[in-house]
């Protein structure tokens, strides 16, 4: 399918020119920034050095100053805590990093992450019984919990305080518990999108500010909330950018043994970008909870013992080995059955009760991007049908399943990730009721994927005169002060037109590789676009070309240079 380009007006030269002139930056870093709503020296200097003492002060959280005052006092009266985290990247994490930080403070300490089949997605009523009879006194749930309120009033009923600690969307009532999520409609803290991982440290900074202890033991743990920034694709501006900021730098700087190893089995090497987290740690950490337990994630990660390191980070590369297979099984199945739809269909909903619950999440990301299409993909676990929706870009698809939700036994999430278990006999009667909201509600323009784009660039415009082409050029090096991206903060995009291609290449039956001129500039950059092997025609030798890209650095024997990732392209009109 053709994406739709969205090519960004340009600004005004005067304005550009005179923010220019303050920062002393080229002219496309200047109007980037613009864009950005980077307008004063001031906004540009807290973009380019995030300060952790610009950190929002965490009491300003609803009820977070009483969580605070529980936990500190569960932790002077040596009473029993028990963390209860989801089994992603962002819950393993945040049981990671809240268990380091508390067992400097007590050794009444313990953890539980649910099973992904037997027990599902959030808070467990199997959860509550283990710390029924743990006998504890604090229970604190991270990225769960905010609609576990039958779960938490059967642990409330045992003697049992929670403290929940959550982002996703609350539900009309709140459980009994002490609730920490900035998603609260009652709730005014300055910054929405904070991750699971981020509303735990908030807490713990909380506490720090409670008991007058020393940050810096709690700064030494955010390569663990960068990793669940990445991980669930929230917001990387404000607070997250801060916190990301100093964790990835941490991580790169002074890493772990656990992600050490992982990079290691990964085959690759620091400094890492977010990008590399998203793609390499993340999935890895995910597949233990996928595979086996997302327990083994987190005595990874909480781990001193190099041997036991080792050994988790092996037994876990396997899991991820595995999952990559079935889950490109599973997507080449999912995608045939989307072919005998009708082409007129506004979602992609399909159902095989023999698909492994584990990777669902993936296979739906990965229909998108052939059929651009809200997608729902389905599976059977203990009786019932369960599943994971993910969405297109500026379509909500948790609020889309709401308007379902007389037909579902449970469902959470957010905007463009979400789970849901219903009934094997409702299954119909949800996918044509899905299929109808979507219809409904879904903008035509939502309908095509939409290809943003930044800035025109010549290509005149990448290196300066005297600059060495063999090298990277001074406008990529201080685009890449812009990082970590993500949401709010996407890579810079870039269009070059009346472009020709030279040296042709299909790698791997998938990617297209190629070097790029435009006449009249003499630069030759190099270019490759994932997975665009069927764009070959339209690039033909001598055919004009319209150009969408990002700038990267190309790594090989120890140089650098310049080269185009192609994020899209079509024939000149």
């Amino acid at each position: 399918m053709q994406k739709r380009w969205f090519v960004k007006t340009p600004l005004e030269r005067t304005a550009v020119d005179s923010f220019r002139s303050i920062l002393k930056v080229d002219p496309v870093v200047s109007e980037i920034l613009l864009q950005r709503g980077i307008n004063s020296f001031h906004k540009a200097e807290a973009f380019f050095r995030p300060q952790l003492t610009d950190l929002h002060d965490p009491f300003l959280m609803k009820d977070l100053e009483l969580a605070a005052k529980r936990l500190s006092k569960a932790l002077q009266n040596g009473e029993r805590i028990l963390l209860y985290g989801d089994y992603d990247v962002d819950g393993t994490t945040a049981v990671a990093l809240m268990y380091t930080f508390l067992k400097e403070h007590t050794d009444q300490l313990d953890f539980y992450i649910p099973d992904r089949y037997s027990e599902g997605y959030g808070v467990s009523r199997k959860g509550m019984e283990y710390a029924i009879n743990e006998k504890i006194d604090v229970l604190i749930t991270l990225d769960c919990g905010v609609k576990a309120n039958d779960q938490i009033a059967f642990a409330r009923a045992h003697g049992i305080d929670v403290i929940v600690c959550d982002h996703h969307t609350p539900g009309a009532l709140l459980p009994d518990a002490l609730v920490l999520d900035p998603k609260r409609l009652d709730d005014e803290y300055p910054y929405k999108e904070l991750s699971g991982c981020g509303v735990g440290f908030k807490l713990l900074q909380g506490v720090c500010k409670l008991e007058n202890w020393n940050l810096d033991k709690l700064f030494e743990l955010l390569d663990l909330l960068a990793i669940s920034i990445g991980a669930d694709i929230v917001e990387i501006t404000g607070e997250n950018r801060i916190l990301c900021f100093h964790g990835l730098r941490l991580l790169n700087e002074q890493p772990r043994t656990a992600f050490k190893e992982m990079l290691l089995l990964a085959k690759r090497t620091f400094p890492v970008s977010l990008t590399d987290v998203v793609f390499t740690i993340a999935p890895r950490i995910n597949a233990a909870g996928r595979l086996r337990s997302g327990k083994y994630a987190v005595e990874l990660m909480i781990s001193n013992n190099v041997d036991e390191i080792r050994q988790l980070a092996a037994d876990i590369d396997a899991d991820n080995t595995e999952r990559r297979v079935l889950d490109q099984e599973i997507t080449e199945e999912a995608l045939e059955l989307i072919e005998e739809y009708s082409d007129n269909r506004s979602t992609n909903v399909v159902f095989n009760p023999s698909w492994h619950k584990g990777v669902v999440g993936i296979v739906a990301s990965r229909i998108i991007e052939k059929h651009y299409k809200p997608t729902i993909v389905l599976t059977e676990s203990n009786g019932e049908v369960v599943g994971s929706a993910r969405s297109v870009r500026g379509f909500d698809i948790h609020g889309a399943i709401d308007a379902c939700s007389e037909l579902l036994e449970q469902f959470g999430g957010h905007m463009y990730a979400a789970g849901l278990t219903l009934k094997r006999e409702n299954l119909e009667a949800f996918r044509a009721k899905f299929e109808e909201v979507v219809q409904l509600s879904m903008e035509k323009e939502l309908r095509t994927e939409e290809q943003v784009v930044d800035l025109e660039l010549t290509f005149d415009q990448l290196f300066q005169p005297e600059e060495n082409r063999m090298k990277l050029p001074k406008l990529k090096r201080i685009l890449k002060q812009l990082e970590p991206h993500g949401p709010g903060n996407m890579k810079p995009v870039f269009v070059s037109r009346n472009v020709f291609a030279t040296d042709i290449r299909i790698l791997k039956e998938a990617h297209l590789k190629i070097n790029v001129v435009q006449p009249p500039h003499d630069l030759v950059v190099e270019a490759i676009g994932f997975n665009l092997a069927d764009k070959i025609d339209e690039v033909a030798a001598g055919i004009p070309f319209e150009l969408v890209y990002t700038l990267e650095s190309n790594r090989w024997n120890g140089k650098e240079t310049l080269q185009m990732n192609i994020k899209d392209l079509r024939a000149m009109v």
